[in-house]
């Protein structure tokens, strides 16, 4: 599905996007952060005037930084602002002049047009990345239940009439009008083990955590909370409220914590010196810095991020607003898991895991995500992850990032051209942490399609080995390469429907197809490991493109399919191996960090970046956005993306 904007004013664009929700008055400017989230998604935009009898079409260039009043240029040798052009020129009498105006282009021509005069001319794709909200509000108009789905394929099926075509005729094709029928299988769920050996069976994909504590919980004795809305938002007796409720809960789940050593107020532009207060009161020894944020956080969230953990190595848990009052045990419980996971701690095990044969000696399991830039994000580099589990149960993982070099074209290299660094430095930290080398290595690759396989496996696996061999003379764990999609069309639906077991209609979670609509020359599967929410569920293909390890078609699904079970952020399985999650939230956090660079937009979705000393084409080095991205490194010891 694509997305398309709406035609409406920019203003009324404005609102929404910043969700101004008690609109705006004649004095209302613009933060800097709002003005360059707003510059964001209008970059590249068609808009219409209204000052004009012709409304003549722009495209968006920029935001300027300085506001409709401050703007101004000589007519007639009269020096004239923007404000009184509009009134002499248009009769047109601006009733914002304290918010900025849009740079159309060409950009050297300077040409500014206030924004209440603009709107967004309709019929435009969105080719950027959508918000959360924007991905839900899409996925909520878009999903419909499995018989629903298969309804609407069976009807245009027919619509098409492929038996009168007469292309198809000639080529001898015959279109089946009805879907094919293959067989799968449901695997078993495995036990998730909690503390003092007890555990939870899963069903339909979901298990109760009620009543269990964390298999290994973390205390937390020194802490800070900082509110970054005004006390008239955010109420003191409100915070010592969710402190209270965050403190039981985890006392439910084995955690003990402390009431908060600091409690504070302060403003974006005030974290560098709170982050400094807080390291000379605790000696540097800080468990915790819980943020609460407002509405838009889209401007202090990175802030916080790059202050505390990338520079100072202190974990951090940010919570929006909303979700202060009243507190509620579920919303405090999954955000428990989340901090647990941050210091150290673990949620919950695959007890059943340990059951493989594979898992009787020491080994890594790896996941690995190349993600590139959203079209409209301009000159923007890669980001290359590879996270690898540091304990015996799969379940912690450390984290490795690059910035991918690219050659200056506009597309991007597939290939994970620094994997055998990555690699080499996660097998170190295993060594560091579990005390033994792995004598295998099970790699999950995601964000590739098929046309690119043999490229990536020559280049991939090669280097991987070479890692392995840099570390000690003769050390070779044979290796399992699994690539991992979900970007593909195949739907799986139940002949019977009495079979699905979740309401909304789906196959079974646990589902196996590995016949009839796989490779004959490949060995591929489908899974679908969890159960859908809404919507129809999209199974995940794997395909092994290396086996070393000469594992058995079951032994993989299994173990596949219970990796699915130990994503830490909550209590059901996921539709991927939690690493390959693990691997795209690192990419997705490292990218925050990138605000902070002005890169060259001009060509709306080209993204090169110099791998030489000196800047590249329009942007920072390689060496300066891979620093200011890159974890501390304690931190890459951590969860800390989850």
């Amino acid at each position: 599905h694509t997305a398309f904007y709406q035609a409406q004013a920019v203003l009324d664009f404005m609102v929404g996007h910043l969700d101004l929700r008690q609109g705006i008055n004649a004095n209302y400017s613009l933060r800097d952060s709002d003005r360059a989230s707003l510059e964001k998604q209008l970059k590249f935009l068609k808009v219409s005037v209204v000052h004009q009898a012709h409304k003549r079409q722009y495209r968006v260039e920029k935001l300027t930084k300085e506001t409709v009043s401050q703007l101004s240029f000589d007519v007639d040798g009269q020096r004239m602002s923007i404000s009184q052009y509009f009134k002499k020129q248009y009769n047109y009498t601006l009733k914002y002049p304290n918010l900025p105006c849009v740079w159309v282009s060409p950009r050297e021509k300077k040409t500014y047009l206030p924004l209440e005069v603009c709107h967004i001319v309709e019929g435009q794709r969105c080719v950027r990345k959508l918000t959360p909200n924007e991905t839900s509000s899409m996925i909520r108009a878009t999903a419909k239940k499995p018989h629903i789905r298969k309804q609407c394929t069976d009807t245009q099926l027919q619509k098409m009439e492929y038996a009168k075509d007469p292309f198809v005729k000639q080529f001898g094709f015959q279109v089946d009008q009805s879907m094919v029928q293959v067989k799968g299988k449901i695997l078993d769920a495995p036990k998730v083990g909690y503390a003092n050996q007890s555990t939870a069976q899963p069903n339909a994909g979901v298990w109760d955590n009620r009543g269990k504590q964390f298999f290994k919980p973390v205390h937390i004795k020194n802490w800070a909370i900082l509110m970054f809305p005004g006390q008239n938002q955010c109420q003191t007796n409100d915070v010592k409220a969710f402190c209270e409720m965050l403190i039981k809960v985890g006392r439910d789940n084995g955690m003990q914590i402390a009431q908060p050593s600091l409690v504070k107020y302060l403003r974006e532009n005030e974290v560098e010196n709170v982050c400094r207060e807080i390291l000379q009161k605790s000696g540097g020894n800080i468990d915790l810095v819980y943020c609460i944020l407002p509405r838009n956080s889209a401007g202090v969230y990175p802030r916080i991020k790059n202050v505390f953990e990338n520079v100072n190595c202190i974990s951090t848990q940010c919570m929006e607003l909303k979700n202060l009052k009243p507190p509620k045990p579920q919303t405090v419980g999954n955000i428990l898991q989340k901090i647990n996971t941050k210091i150290g701690g673990t949620n919950n095990i695959a007890a059943d895991m340990m059951n493989i044969p594979l898992f009787k000696r020491p080994v890594i399991i790896m996941g690995a995500d190349n993600s590139h830039p959203a079209q409209g994000e301009g000159n923007r580099p890669s980001i290359t992850a590879v996270v690898g589990s540091m304990d015996r149960h799969a379940c912690r993982y450390g984290t490795q990032i690059s910035v991918q070099k690219t050659d200056g074209k506009k597309t991007h290299s597939y290939i994970i051209e620094d994997i055998g660094k990555l690699v080499k430095n996660t097998l170190i930290k295993f060594y560091q942490s579990v005390k033994i080398k792995p004598e295998r290595i099970i790699f999950y690759r995601d964000g590739l399609s098929e046309g690119q396989y043999h490229h990536v496996m020559m280049y991939e696996v090669s280097e991987i080995k070479k890692a392995c061999a840099s570390l000690e003379v003769g050390y070779n764990p044979p290796i399992t390469y699994v690539v991992c999609q979900k970007r593909h069309h195949t739907r799986l639906y139940c002949a019977n429907p009495r079979d699905a077991q979740d309401r909304s209609g789906n196959v079974p979670a646990g589902t196996v197809v590995d016949r009839d609509i796989t490779s004959p020359v490949n060995f591929d599967f489908y899974l679908n490991s969890h159960q859908g929410i809404q919507g129809t569920n999209k199974p995940a293909k794997y395909t092994v493109l290396v086996d070393e390890n000469k594992m058995p078609a079951d032994m993989l699904y299994t173990m596949t399919y219970h990796l699915c079970h130990v994503y830490a952020r909550c209590t059901r399985s996921v539709s991927v191996p939690a690493p390959v999650y693990y691997a795209r939230l690192a990419t997705e956090r490292a990218r925050e960090h990138l605000g902070k660079f002005v890169f060259d937009d001009s060509d709306g979705a080209s993204s090169t970046v110099s791998g030489g000393a000196g800047r590249g084409r329009g942007g920072p080095n390689i060496e300066e956005v891979l620093r200011a991205i890159s974890p501390h490194d304690n931190t890459k010891n951590k969860m800390y993306w989850v």
